[in-house]
């Protein structure tokens, strides 16, 4: 027995070398994979939370532009209905009222291209979100290191929605807009043309390049230049026809017109705005101007032209 055993011994010491490292090379890949798992798990978090905590944040931002949106809608409706009662009941018109209402429908509309904004920003996170958590599962027998997170997580959701090609040198249009708006409304004038045409040559086909254009039509109307005015109304009616201050442009040239003493020619600008914008508020303004005068009015016909919003 005592010779038996000894036996057993002797093998068992002869074949445990050969089966150890096999053993050893299996824990240490299970080990590996183990860790590499566990930071993919961690970077996922990470990545979740972060993009929970924009997300919070960016929601927060659309409701409070929506709760601007609706209170200048309010006040701008307000600010019509004002202008028709007056239309009406005193038959002349009101420039500067009609001023604001430009400008608070500007404002509107500058809101407006925020909210789009950040409404694209929410659904890129959300799209990076989904693909981050769709990620296909790690073979087992894999032991390679785990990917870093590719370009699309570093830059985040407001890379996504930067300006391509040679727009990328120039600020938003907005913002330009924006700045160019309220130097407007503070008779900042010599930097307000200059903000303008920044939007007309930086962003030309883009609905603000027509109303940053009628802007420089009423920077030199209010500085009495009727010339560069009519040419920068001509230029509204004639390459933004579509452009809600189409109609805005048809009245300030006939006045234009009237102002330099050719009133034939202002009287006819005045009509054509009464018969392509008959339900605006510069059509009113327009009829007022020329009841004024004593000019006899014809009833409006249905316009051929698209309807501009107020």
């Amino acid at each position: 027995m005592r010779t038996h055993i000894i036996r057993l011994t002797a093998v068992a010491v002869f074949a445990l070398p050969a089966g150890m490292p096999h053993a050893f090379a299996v824990s240490k890949e299970m080990v590996e994979l183990q860790t590499q798992v566990q930071q993919l798990q961690d970077m996922v978090q990470h990545l979740q939370t972060s993009n929970d905590e924009r997300m919070g944040v960016v929601v927060n931002l659309v409701q409070q532009n929506t709760d601007n949106v609706n209170k200048m809608m309010i006040t701008v409706n307000a600010l019509q209905a004002t202008l028709k009662a007056e239309s009406e009941q005193r038959g002349a018109s009101n420039t500067q009222l009609s001023t604001q209402i430009q400008s608070l429908n500007d404002s509107v509309d500058e809101l407006k291209t925020r909210i789009a904004n950040l409404t694209t920003q929410v659904q890129a996170v959300q799209s990076q979100l989904g693909n981050v958590n769709g990620l296909p599962a790690q073979p087992a027998g894999n032991s390679s290191p785990a990917p870093s997170p590719g370009p699309p997580v570093s830059q985040g959701p407001a890379a996504a929605a930067m300006p391509q090609g040679p727009l990328q040198q120039a600020p938003p249009v907005d913002q330009i807009y924006q700045s160019a708006l309220r130097d407007y409304n503070s008779a900042k004038y010599t930097i307000a043309v200059s903000e303008f045409n920044d939007v007309i040559q930086y962003y030309p086909k883009d609905p603000l390049a027509g109303n940053a254009q009628f802007y420089l039509g009423e920077i030199a109307y209010q500085q009495g230049k009727y010339t560069a005015a009519i040419k920068n109304y001509d230029a509204v009616l004639e390459e933004y026809s579509g452009n809600p201050k189409a109609p805005a442009a048809e009245l300030r040239k006939g006045l234009s017109l009237i102002q330099m003493g050719q009133k034939d020619a202002g009287i006819r600008e005045l009509r054509t705005l009464l018969q392509r914008y008959p339900q605006t508020p510069e059509a009113q303004e327009g009829r007022s101007k020329l009841n004024g005068m004593g000019v006899r009015v014809s009833s409006a016909k249905p316009s051929a032209y698209p309807q501009t919003s107020p």
